[in-house]
């Protein structure tokens, strides 16, 4: 496999505050198209991590490249080619569901014409069309998780970064968000999730698991339950969390 396969590389990545190391010297890469887990307790450093590759942050030492630009260098124009999702709804709740769309595709730079072929694709393959005019704010919490994820896609980056998409969402709507994601990854955009929920971890192609700031295993869901004896990757997790030092 070449370097063009990978879309992020990084070695020896690391974010110290004072005498703290918040991420302690990660290395790993990503395949472009992979949906790719990034599991760790609190305190693990995963969302210190996911900022220095989003081009929030900017390591201490070590090196990377996301999407071919400088993790060091080159932040700025690392956040023109991704999408990013957090935990946290991230939405205008006091605009309609167009509005939205309208307002990110036009931060994204996406031509009119093509966001509205955009948006009505979307509202198709999730028979949303008929709340195209409804308040993000009265809508289930559900839909509007689903409806972040489209809008952190509208600009179809070539990785997009989800921080815990779907807590707090019942279980049939994880598994439609679920559905989504693979189908961006089909259509060959990388996936970059955290998430808590074990069995979601199950789905993602390849997985690394954090302790104290540092990837304490990574590899295929199967792999990594061979390699630990595990039934489940929630196994794997309690049995490498159980030396974990430090915790938010």
């Amino acid at each position: 496999m070449s370097n063009n396969d990978y879309i992020i590389e990084v070695k020896d990545l690391t974010k110290q505050f004072g005498s703290f190391k918040a991420v302690d010297h990660i290395s790993f890469s990503v395949r472009r198209g992979e949906i790719f887990g990034f599991l760790g307790a609190n305190g693990a450093g995963k969302t210190t991590a996911m900022r220095m590759l989003c081009g929030l942050s900017y390591p201490t030492s070590g090196s990377g490249t996301v999407a071919g630009f400088d993790v060091i260098k080159e932040g700025e124009k690392i956040k023109r080619h991704i999408g990013y999702m957090s935990q946290r709804f991230s939405l205008y709740e006091d605009l309609t569901v167009m509005e939205n769309m309208e307002l990110f595709g036009g931060i994204y730079g996406v031509a009119n014409n093509e966001l509205k072929e955009r948006a009505e694709d979307m509202f198709k393959r999730l028979d949303f069309y008929e709340e195209r005019n409804t308040l993000v704010g009265s809508l289930p919490l559900g839909w509007k998780q689903k409806l972040a994820f489209v809008v952190a896609t509208l600009h179809k980056p070539e990785i997009v970064f989800l921080d815990e998409p779907t807590g707090g969402v019942d279980p049939i709507t994880r598994r439609q968000f679920w559905e989504m994601i693979y189908q961006a990854s089909s259509e060959g955009t990388t996936i970059f999730v955290t998430t808590h929920y074990m069995d979601e971890a199950e789905y993602c192609h390849r997985m690394t698991m954090m302790v104290d700031g540092q990837i304490k295993a990574l590899d295929t869901p199967a792999n990594l339950k061979k390699q630990f004896n595990a039934s489940s990757i929630d196994e794997v997790f309690r049995l490498l969390a159980r030396g974990a030092k430090r915790a938010e």
